[in-house]
């Protein structure tokens, strides 16, 4: 790998954002009413050098899930500060800066939440995904997790899922991809952050067991058991699969297996929109399988393994969901998926 000291200060691009915040954040869960146990944030000036760093833990007024990922008991957590008490502290870091994290729309997700709860905005207006930037710069990965990605630029982890270590570990291998991308002339995966206006807490749902959503987490989250929605048929022949490095049609038959980061009936609904058909299983005739776990004893990814059906996890397909071509036509907007599995992975239960 050469020097970082080659990108020279005339080949910077000066498109490139001004500074970043690379940030992590530990939860209860990952369904729609779980909460924040902790965040950290490693301020970064535009070429991806630390300026500082902060770290909090936050009461989530809760129960708080899953211990035995995150180390955060009930007393740990009892006389930490509630998430209005500390989004002062978090949006200074924030503030003017675009947002960084690995699996970002995860991140992004939870954060707006909290500053919704508190009815508070939060100071960010774009992301990036380190998944996404990893797939932009074709880096040899066996897999798109965190360790995977420190291990490739030689980062040692000293305590995963510790929102403090993951951040350095993730500023430290954000920073040589950063890099690379400016020496390379690489357009940076950045998205817009759109925050929530209002918030209230959903209803419990029925048959939800325990308080997080992936095989790590042990539970059902936000993939988990919900009534049958009557969905609009829709209007566009299916085009038959999709091919990898191209980009989705109006007509492919989508289905989702697992847990998602983004609310499901949320991704189905943006999926319906583009004008994809929302497929409650896998037969011959499906485009599509989007699963965080490809591995995952289910009965769809079984039939999508049997079928030959592609798969894609859900950040390369919420990515494509944004030019998905129009059934009938040769068109192909370019893809560009942006990667979402924050620092492992987050699905376990079929659905």
């Amino acid at each position: 790998m050469p020097e970082e000291s080659s990108t020279a200060e005339t080949t910077w691009p000066a498109a490139y954002p001004r500074g970043y915040a690379v940030v992590d954040v530990e939860t209860t869960g990952l369904a729609r009413d779980d909460r924040i146990v902790s965040a950290a944030v490693y301020r970064l000036d535009a070429r991806g050098e630390v300026e500082d760093h902060w770290y909090t833990l936050v009461n989530p007024e809760r129960d708080p899930g899953p211990v035995w990922i995150h180390g955060l008991t009930t007393d740990v957590l009892r006389d930490a500060p509630l998430f209005g008490q500390i989004a002062d502290a978090f949006s200074e870091r924030l503030d003017g800066r675009v947002l960084v994290a690995h699996n970002a729309v995860f991140d992004w997700s939870m954060i707006a939440r909290e500053y919704a709860r508190a009815r508070r905005t939060a100071p960010t207006r774009q992301r990036l995904c380190t998944i996404a930037l990893a797939k932009e710069l074709r880096l040899p990965l066996p897999n798109h997790k965190l360790e995977s990605l420190a291990a490739h630029f030689g980062v040692v982890q000293r305590q995963a899922h510790h929102a403090l270590d993951d951040a350095r570990v993730l500023a430290e291998a954000f920073r040589p991809s950063l890099r690379t991308a400016a020496r390379e002339g690489v357009r940076l995966p950045l998205l817009e952050c759109l925050p929530l206006t209002e918030w209230s807490d959903p209803a419990p749902r029925i048959g939800r067991q325990g308080t997080a959503g992936s095989a790590a987490y042990g539970g059902f989250g936000a993939g988990g058991w919900r009534p049958s929605r009557k969905r609009p048929a829709c209007p566009y022949p299916n085009p038959g699969r999709y091919e990898p490095g191209r980009p989705l049609r109006q007509g492919m038959r989508v289905a989702i297996s697992g847990d998602t980061s983004i609310d499901r009936e949320l991704l189905e609904d943006r999926a319906i929109e583009a004008g994809l058909h929302i497929a409650t299983g896998v037969s011959r005739l499906t485009s599509l399988l989007v699963t965080n776990d490809p591995h995952a004893p289910t009965s769809k990814t079984a039939r999508a393994r049997s079928y030959g059906t592609p798969v894609l996890d859900e950040a390369a397909f919420t990515q494509l969901l944004r030019d998905v071509a129009p059934a009938g036509t040769g068109a192909d907007p370019a893809p560009g998926p942006e990667g979402i599995g924050s620092t492992g992975a987050r699905d376990s239960a079929d659905g």
